[in-house]
């Protein structure tokens, strides 16, 4: 029987990728979104992928989200912990609600989505946590304090649970894409992405959502059992650590 992956912000960007990907590996896959009721209908319609609404910053609505895909497709064998989002301003001019925002959201949103599957997973002696960081948790970047913290913290969430899984059959992973052309990503004049940020990348271009995606499917495998508790960096040699 096909094992179950659940992706969170799984409708969009890199998350689009990854559920697209994951299907196309065999998985049976969930997709969560939070707002965009046509986008999820529409990427739906698209691939088959079924898709569910809930805030990954609310505990409750992820257990009880949770459940209703277990309900509905099975047991969570592979756990994508996506979402996220940014509320930039250089840190003086940072208010405690963009703060606490992008906290609720990636930091404590990993917690509410991995928590609730985990004795599952250790029940079974099977399951595959991927957290989605970025290059920005691992070298900071101007106007993105909040956004930095979260994405290192999610990489200790990684390191941690990787210790605590192991002996379960559990493996815990992160990946931390650099500049991707997503939607967002491209919204950005030509002028800046040409002149300021394709400039840092030594690669010379923007990497594709689809990268990160392929990323993801490897650690999700049997093949990557012996992987646990590393960050694979897919940033175009742009930064390493």
């Amino acid at each position: 029987m096909a094992r179950v992956a659940l992706v969170t912000g799984g409708t969009r960007g890199i998350g689009e990728a990854i559920s697209k990907a994951l299907k196309a590996e065999g998985y049976n896959v969930a997709a969560t979104y939070a707002g965009n009721d046509e986008k999820a209908a529409a990427f739906t319609k698209e691939t088959g992928i079924k898709t569910y609404k809930w805030n990954v910053a609310d505990y409750a609505e992820s257990k009880a989200g949770i459940e209703k895909v277990e309900a509905e497709i099975g047991p969570i064998d592979i756990v994508v912990a996506n979402a996220g989002i940014t509320r930039d301003a250089p840190f003086h001019k940072m208010s405690p609600d963009q703060w606490k925002e992008v906290i609720d959201t990636n930091l404590t949103g990993v917690f509410n989505t991995v928590h609730p599957v985990w004795p599952g997973m250790r029940e079974r002696k099977f399951g595959r946590v991927i957290v989605i960081s970025s290059i920005n948790g691992q070298k900071g970047q101007f106007g993105q304090v909040n956004y930095a913290a979260t994405k290192a913290g999610d990489l200790g969430i990684v390191k941690s649970l990787a210790q605590e899984g192991a002996r379960a059959g559990i493996t815990a992973n992160a990946v931390c894409p650099g500049y991707i052309g997503t939607e967002m990503v491209r919204a950005i004049p030509e002028e800046v992405l040409n002149s300021k940020i394709i400039p840092q990348i030594p690669a010379g271009r923007l990497g594709e959502p689809e990268e990160i995606a392929r990323c993801v499917a490897f650690l999700a495998s049997d093949d990557s059992g012996f992987i646990n508790g590393s960050t694979i960096s897919a940033n175009g040699a742009q930064f390493f650590v």
